[in-house]
């Protein structure tokens, strides 16, 4: 069956969802599994001792590459076990992984794939990970501004809004913009987006395990070194519990610590004390934005939030406090890839154009996909080291 992938790789999670074609027409972007466990796959890739590159994490900081997405466009390569390796070159490895990955689930290549990326970035970033997709026999691939394959997730949803802003609040980044329906019926980005790069749920995270630490602080000093264990397993368990103060009112952070498991409850009244400057800030933001454009939050017919973060309770109410009308989704983490998967049926089959002139055309869109090699289980491919960029 034919299918159109949209692809969504951040900072610290990569999500995918896929569009089939049935009874004549395109069907509602899904989401896809991208591995066996829990929640979405990690964007993080692990250097192995025989030069491959798998997922996840091991006891070698220096092997892992995390955040990579933002390092796109940086002159200094990340530093991997004394190798040096161009940022892009390992996003586009993510992207190759999830295309082999749903290749193998479906049995057959994607008739389009299209990748979500920061609506920040200029044609030099774009035109480095359109060189890095080459090398992985991707070339085909259509990249999307973020702020547009949101648009479009909501759209699907049956959002009819003309003109609204984006929230885009990931792991590690913020990234907010104006967008409006254009003349053929897609969303387009409108003005210059704002972004806080060193913003999002993994500082939520590790404000509570500051506070976790603060309120286990005895224990943590009764237990000396034992206590170094335990903290490792910190991290994991405030994204945990931040996950359960997104629904709930109170919950426990715990650490296994040698004499035994120790508790800290938090509430969400708690947490979100936390975490209200950093939520104010992006409020704060999205409002220059909505200014810079001389209109109102009430001007908007939304506010479309979008990214893991976006689920805490906080933001909604924040941004409904300032004014604005906010368009929520059930699963805000696959929002940009549904959108992308979304935004490639519509490509290959556009809406009837409306009555009058035409509107200018754009650069074409390129369709199809080269079939990926053999599906792996998971990544073990070989990234080049890093040399002289391409030139645009």
């Amino acid at each position: 069956m034919a299918y159109v992938l949209g692809i969504d790789i951040g900072n610290t999670s990569t999500v995918a969802a896929v569009a089939r074609h049935r009874d004549g027409h395109w069907g509602h972007p899904e989401p896809v599994a991208l591995h066996p466990g829990p929640g979405p796959l990690p964007s993080t890739l692990l250097l192995s001792t025989d030069g491959t590159f798998t997922l996840g994490e091991g006891d070698e900081p220096e092997r892992t590459a995390r955040g990579v997405l933002s390092r796109v466009g940086d002159d200094v390569p990340l530093l991997l076990a004394g190798e040096r390796y161009r940022p892009e070159t390992l996003v586009a490895l993510l992207a190759a992984h999830v295309v082999d990955q749903v290749h193998g689930a479906r049995g057959a290549p994607a008739e389009m794939i299209v990748l979500s990326h920061p609506a920040s970035w200029g044609r030099y970033r774009r035109d480095l990970l359109h060189h890095a997709l080459w090398d992985y026999g991707l070339g085909a691939v259509t990249l999307l501004p973020r702020t547009v394959t949101v648009a479009e997730g909501h759209a699907v949803r049956g959002f009819a809004g003309a003109v609204a802003a984006v929230y885009a609040l990931g792991g590690g980044t913020f990234e907010t913009a104006l967008v409006r329906r254009n003349d053929r019926d897609r969303y387009e980005t409108v003005g210059v987006p704002a972004t806080l790069s060193r913003l999002g749920g993994t500082d939520f995270d590790e404000a509570l395990a500051a506070h976790v630490r603060s309120v286990l602080a005895r224990d943590l000093a009764a237990a000396g070194p034992g206590a170094r264990a335990a903290l490792r397993q910190l991290p994991v368990e405030c994204e945990r519990a931040k996950r359960e103060l997104t629904v709930g009112s109170q919950t426990d952070v715990a650490l296994a610590l040698p004499a035994g498991t120790v508790r800290a409850p938090v509430t969400r009244l708690e947490f979100e004390e936390l975490i209200r400057p950093a939520v104010r800030a992006t409020v704060e933001l999205l409002a220059q934005a909505v200014r810079a454009a001389d209109l109102t939050p009430a001007q908007l017919d939304g506010v479309l939030l979008a990214g893991g973060a976006s689920r805490v309770p906080l933001v909604a109410e924040l941004l409904a406090t300032a004014g604005f009308p906010v368009e929520t989704a059930p699963d805000p983490q696959h929002t940009a890839a549904a959108g992308a998967a979304a935004a490639g049926t519509r490509i290959l089959s556009p809406r009837p154009l409306p009555a009058g002139p035409p509107p200018p055309a754009g650069p074409p869109a390129t369709v199809g996909t080269p079939p990926p090699s053999q599906p792996p289980p998971s990544v073990r491919r070989r990234a080049p080291p890093a040399c002289s960029r391409p030139t645009t």
